[in-house]
């Protein structure tokens, strides 16, 4: 079984529909259900969120990994959220360039902290660096030529 590239980016519940031909073919489903709270793309509510994962669910099964990121004030709930549900989440400057109310992040590092704090509150497992490397199939930095 094949998996998708985690290029897949899914911003409207339209391109999981897209994805069933996809599924239809055999191949298993791996994308972002991402961008929640930018104009244009799905909002930050609870609400949402939770559409597009019943959405994903009933079109896939079980047969996908998913992850979220949102932006702005969303960064930090709506990964929390979905990582309750069992997905997989991102933050990181390109979506925020606050750590909280009125601080502004000095480093990526800073968000994957705070994050990583909200989801070890909640009780989730945070996957080690070897871990997160083989649920996106990247080789490392030894097995590349940079």
């Amino acid at each position: 079984m094949r998996i998708l590239s985690s290029a897949e980016k899914c911003r409207r519940v339209r391109r999981l529909m897209s994805l069933t031909t996809a599924s239809a073919l055999g191949l298993a489903a791996e994308f972002d259900l991402e961008c929640f709270g930018l104009l244009g793309g799905i909002g930050a509510h609870p609400e949402d969120v939770m559409h597009m994962k019943r959405t994903a669910d009933r079109l896939f099964g079980d047969n996908y990994e998913w992850s979220v990121l949102a932006a702005g004030a969303n960064q930090m709930p709506v990964p929390a959220m979905a990582a309750s549900m069992g997905g997989h989440v991102r933050v990181g400057l390109e979506d925020s360039l606050w750590l909280g109310k009125g601080q502004l992040v000095e480093t990526n590092a800073a968000q994957v902290t705070k994050v990583r704090q909200i989801l070890e509150g909640l009780g989730c497992e945070i996957a080690s660096p070897d871990e997160a490397r083989e649920i996106l199939s990247l080789k490392g930095g030894d097995a590349v030529a940079f």
